[in-house]
C-alpha cells in the first residue's frame, strides 16, 4: 500500500485501513492482505495501525515525498542472531568482503550489458566489448578502491548508452537524456532512476530485515550513518533487471509524458499523479515471472529479491561455498 495524499492519516476500522484525508475516508485493504504500508511525505498514522501491523510482522516504510528512504517501523528484531554474527564477521575478513564485492559489481555490469543488448538501437559493439572488459575486471579487482573504478567506467559506457534505449515513437517523444545526475536530478530521466533506485532499496531493506540481516552493514558499500549499505549491495545486480527496465518500459510506453514533471529549486520530480502511475508500473515489474537461473523454475521478480538474501544468508553461514548472483541472458 502506498498512501502519497499530502496530510492524510492512516487509521483503522476493525480489520481494515483506512485513510482519512479532505473529510472523506477511503479504504485501503485488509491488513492481512498488505505487505508493507508506505507512507510518502506529510501522512500520518495511528498508533492502533502501528501497533497492529507490528504485531502482523508488517513494516511501515516512511519516505519522503519524492521517494528518498528515511526508514521503517517494524516488529522486533529478527531471532535470527547467528546469521548476523557470520554477517558481521564477513565484514571483518577484508578479503571476504572484497570477494563478495566484486561478484555484485560483476554481475550488475553484465546485467547492464545484457540490458543495453535486448533494447538499445543502434548500439556500437564496442559499448559492449567494453562492458564484457569491465565486468571480467571487476571479476579480479585487487581491491575495493580499484573495484570502485572499475564500476564508474562501467557506468559511464552504460549511461552513454541509455539513450539509445528510449525509442523515438510518438509514445516516448519529448524524452532525453544526456547522462546520469543526481542530487537532485535535473531532466525527467534521471527522477525516474533515482526514485526507482529508491523504490528499490527500500523493498531490499524490507527484506534483508525479513530475513534477518542488519540492513545497514554492507561488504562493497561501507558503513555510513543512516545508509543501508547491505540493501545497496544487493540492489546492484538488479538495477538494470528492476529499476532500469520500469524507466524504459514507463518511458517507451507512453505510460509517463514531459509534462508529467515539475521543475523546482534546480531539479526535477515527478507530479503526484505521475508519481501513482510510475510505482503501478514499478510494482507490476515486480510481479513480472521469469526464470530463476540456479533453480530453473519461474517466480516473480519480487519473490527473487527474497531468494537471493537467502542464498547470500547460506554463503555466509557456510552452507554453500560462493553466492550464487541473480544474472540475466
Amino acid at each position: 500500500v502506498y498512501v502519497q495524499s499530502q496530510g492524510g492519516y492512516v487509521s483503522k476500522n476493525g480489520d481494515v485501513l483506512v485513510l482519512k484525508h479532505d473529510l472523506l475516508e477511503f479504504g485501503l485493504g485488509q491488513p492481512l492482505d498488505t505487505s508493507q504500508l508506505n507512507l510518502f511525505g506529510n501522512v500520518q498514522v495511528s498508533t492502533q495501525v502501528i501497533q497492529e501491523l507490528c504485531r502482523r510482522g508488517i513494516p511501515v516504510i516512511y519516505l519522503s515525498s519524492g521517494g528518498w528512504f528515511y526508514g521503517m517501523t517494524a516488529g522486533s528484531l529478527h531471532k535470527n542472531i547467528d546469521l548476523r554474527i557470520h554477517q558481521y564477521r564477513t565484514v571483518n575478513d577484508q578479503e571476504r568482503s572484497l570477494s563478495l564485492a566484486r561478484r555484485f559489481v560483476a554481475t550488475k555490469i553484465r546485467n547492464c550489458r545484457t540490458l543495453l543488448r535486448r533494447n538499445a538501437e543502434n548500439l556500437d559493439r564496442e559499448s559492449l566489448i567494453r562492458l564484457q572488459e569491465s565486468a571480467e575486471a571487476a571479476e579480479k579487482a585487487a581491491s575495493a578502491a580499484s573495484l570502485l573504478g572499475i564500476e564508474g567506467d562501467a557506468a559511464a559506457v552504460y549511461f552513454g548508452a541509455f539513450s539509445l534505449m528510449i525509442k523515438r515513437s510518438e509514445l516516448a517523444g519529448g524524452f532525453t537524456f544526456e547522462g546520469r545526475n543526481r542530487r537532485p536530478p535535473t531532466d525527467p530521466v534521471n527522477a525516474l532512476l533515482s526514485y526507482a533506485y529508491s523504490l528499490l532499496v527500500k523493498d531490499l531493506t524490507v527484506t534483508l530485515a525479513a530475513a534477518g540481516f542488519d540492513p545497514f552493514l554492507g561488504f562493497y558499500h561501507r558503513p555510513r550513518y543512516g545508509r543501508p549499505s547491505l540493501a545497496l549491495d544487493l540492489m546492484e545486480e538488479f538495477r538494470p533487471l528492476v529499476a532500469d527496465s520500469t524507466v524504459i518500459g514507463a518511458i517507451n510506453n507512453g505510460i509517463l509524458t514531459p509534462s508529467d514533471f515539475i521543475r523546482a529549486g534546480g531539479g526535477v520530480a515527478l507530479k503526484p499523479n505521475a508519481r501513482k502511475a510510475f510505482i503501478t508500473a514499478y510494482e507490476r515489474r515486480l510481479d513480472q515471472l521469469i526464470r530463476h537461473p540456479v533453480f530453473g523454475y519461474q517466480i516473480s521478480y519480487r519473490r527473487v529479491l527474497d531468494v537471493q538474501c537467502r542464498l547470500l544468508g547460506r554463503h555466509l553461514s557456510g552452507e554453500i561455498p560462493t553466492y550464487p548472483e541473480f544474472l540475466t541472458r
